[in-house]
């Protein structure tokens, strides 16, 4: 029996998106936008669907001087994604690069001061634990890969 393909999402904006469910959408779009002084570089996954398209997944890196603290995203991505603070179930969530917050259907986290990553699916798909199996996968990218060894003059060998 062959092994079930793993994707992965690609690289966005300084992360490695290292994992997608097997059955996120094929169709995948990158934007860049910009909301309150935080812009943010998005990539959505979408399926058709008979009266159109749906969105499975969506990755956003935000950067902005504002994103100093986790609460201070929390309170930023409230407004953004219009939220209400009493109804947000959010818990602690630990990721490699320090600690964010998981709701049912999305995680976000700081990556650094002014840096933040939000991962957000479709609520009717999948679960928090595919949120969080996602975010986990989600790495800052290596921003000076490691030179190729020197095999010296390929004509004086």
């Amino acid at each position: 029996m062959p092994e079930p393909v793993v994707r992965d999402g690609g690289e966005l904006d300084g992360f490695r998106i290292g994992y997608l469910p097997p059955n996120v959408g094929d169709l995948v779009s990158d934007f860049a936008s910009e909301w309150e002084d935080v812009t943010f570089t998005t990539r959505v996954w979408e399926r058709q669907v008979e009266d159109g398209h749906r969105v499975d997944l969506r990755v956003h890196v935000l950067r902005g001087d504002r994103l100093g603290t986790l609460a201070e995203l929390r309170d930023f991505l409230a407004e953004y994604h219009e939220r209400d603070d009493a109804d947000w179930a959010l818990t602690d969530f630990e990721h490699g690069e320090g600690p964010g917050l998981l709701g049912a259907a999305e995680a976000f986290w700081l990556a650094a001061p002014g840096v933040a990553v939000n991962v957000l699916v479709d609520p009717e798909r999948f679960t928090a634990d595919n949120v969080r199996a996602i975010a986990r996968r989600i790495t800052a990218a290596a921003t000076n890969p490691p030179a190729p060894p020197d095999l010296g003059d390929p004509l004086v060998r």
